[in-house]
């Protein structure tokens, strides 16, 4: 699948473990922080949707760690988007800069909860349709 976003960080000092690379809770933290600023560019806030009772949340997720990261490290965060049946599947990686080596590639399957409910989303259904007609 072809990204539909992406966006620039850098490493900082304080998510480098002992062996000086980026500790692996932390890609987790960059992956969340790409999803969240994707959905908050088309207008979706999560707080507003929690506030009417529908939560977007992870299912599951899978990570391959390729090459390690370290501080002051500059790397891109990309994302796609496709649907499959009620999840909502983002497969993003991270590459880094300016070399735009692999460092991690990740599958999160989200789902949407409405009122304590699992179920299809009308409204992310047709988010996944929109945006994916359109490109970086």
């Amino acid at each position: 699948m072809e990204p539909i976003f992406e966006m620039e960080m850098k490493v900082r000092d304080y998510e480098c473990d002992l062996q000086g690379i980026v500790n692996n809770a932390n890609y987790q933290h960059y992956y969340e922080h790409t999803r969240h600023e994707f959905l908050t560019q088309h207008g979706i806030s999560f707080a507003r949707l929690h506030d009417d009772g529908i939560d977007f949340v992870v299912a599951r997720l899978e990570m391959a760690f390729r090459s390690p990261l370290r501080s002051g490290d500059t790397f891109v965060s990309e994302l796609a988007l496709e649907q499959e049946g009620i999840k909502y599947v983002f497969r993003q990686k991270i590459y880094k800069m300016p070399e735009r080596k692999v460092c991690n590639s990740a599958r999160f399957d989200c789902v949407v909860v409405e009122h304590g409910q699992l179920c299809r989303s009308r409204m992310f259904d047709d988010f996944v349709k929109q945006v994916n007609k359109k490109t970086l």
